[in-house]
Order: structure tokens, then sequence, then C-alpha cells
């Protein structure tokens, strides 16, 4: 997430153009929301597969979201008009078309305000989330304006484990999003980029980022901690 930080402060200052992106996390990991300061202090020693998760801060809003079983996307993008739902709704087509694509429909959640007090991500839908027909959150999503230019990110809930996540949460309830069985990161990837393709009408091109870049993002992490 620090590079998609980093990534945002390049396209506002005119460096890097608009950009998508997506990644997976290991070791497994819980991101906070930037405003979110409290939580269980036995997060900081909780382990998967026999390593410590990492607890980070993310430069967006939210409540906590564990990264295990899930793939992650982010928008980097600028020119948007309207509001911040607005902004959200244009950004989020292409992952509703994307999905729709892959055989599964979405729409957007409902929750109300209420959601501030549940720490959990997925514990509630709002409005700049997408659930599936039968009310489960699929995606996860946030957003960090810098004048004109937003990133957009979020998870998309894939094969959590479901100890991991009752644990972490400390609750018995657990609803996996049904996902057809023939569906794997790849194909997901791919009708997504598709997807975005045809939502943004644009021609996406692969560009790893550079050593020097890297560097870049590594020499951000150290001074800001």
């Amino acid at each position: 997430m620090a590079v998609d930080k980093w990534l945002l402060e390049q396209h506002q200052s005119g460096k890097h153009p608009p950009c998508l992106r997506f990644y997976t996390w290991w070791p497994a990991a819980i991101s906070l929301g930037y405003h979110q300061r409290q939580y269980p202090e036995f997060w900081r020693n909780l382990t998967w597969q026999g390593q410590k998760l990492d607890l980070v801060q993310r430069p967006t809003g939210g409540r906590a979201v564990l990264h295990q079983g899930d793939l992650t996307y982010a928008v980097i993008t600028s020119g948007l008009t309207g509001t911040r739902l607005q902004a959200y709704a244009k950004i989020c087509e292409f992952l509703i078309q994307g999905w729709r694509s892959l055989g599964v429909e979405l729409d957007y959640g409902t929750a109300g305000r209420g959601y501030i007090h549940n720490p959990n991500c997925f514990g509630t839908a709002t409005g700049a989330d997408l659930v599936t027909a039968d009310g489960c959150k699929l995606i996860g999503s946030a957003q960090l304006r810098r004048g004109e230019a937003i990133l957009q990110h979020g998870s998309m809930r894939l094969q959590p484990d479901a100890d991991l996540f009752r644990q972490v949460f400390n609750t018995e309830s657990f609803h996996p999003v049904q996902l057809p069985q023939n569906l794997n990161q790849e194909i997901i990837i791919n009708a997504l980029i598709a997807a975005a393709c045809e939502c943004f009408d644009i021609q996406l091109k692969l560009q790893p980022l550079t050593e020097g870049e890297w560097q870049a993002i590594m020499t951000g992490i150290s001074e800001s901690d």
C-alpha cells in the first residue's frame, strides 16, 4: 500500500500516468484505516501458517481488513468530477462489469453511519462497497484524494481462512462469498483488466517499477516509521 500512496503522489505531480494494479499479501496482514487508532492488542501477536501477521496503516480510511486469501486492486487517476460517491461509482463500474463477465452480479451496500462502530471492514457494507445478490460483501473499497488526483483501492475476498477470520475479529459470524468454482486469480485479473479497458476507454501498458522507484518507495517508508 506504500506503493499505492507513492503512485498517487507521483501522479499528482505529473510524473506518472494513471494506473491500475493488483496484488496479494505475504505474510498475511491486517490493514487499519488511516484514522483507525483503536484495535485489539492481541492483533500484534497473531500468526498464520507460522508467520506473524503484519499490522499496517492504510493511507485511506475505513475499518480493519484482513488480507489473507484476498486480491487487492488499486486505481490511481484524476479528472473525475462529482461527489465522492460519484467518483466511487465511476471507478467501481469496471469491478461490476468485470465480475459480471465471470457470472457474479454485484451491487452497492446500504449500511448507514453505524458501520463506524464495527472494527471489521467486511462486517458491514456501505454505499462504497460491492455485495453479491445474497448480500455478502465481496469488495470493500476506500479512497484518498490529493487535489484532483484519486487513489481508490480495495480488497476482494476470495478464499479467506474461516478460522483466522474468526480469531482476528473474535466472532463466530463468518459468511463466505459463494463464487464460481472455476475462478482463479489469473482469470479474475484478466477479466477486470478487460473491463477497465472497456469502461474507461483506455489501453493498458504493463510497466513494472524500476529499481530506482522501489528505492524511493522504501525510503519513504523508512522516513515515516
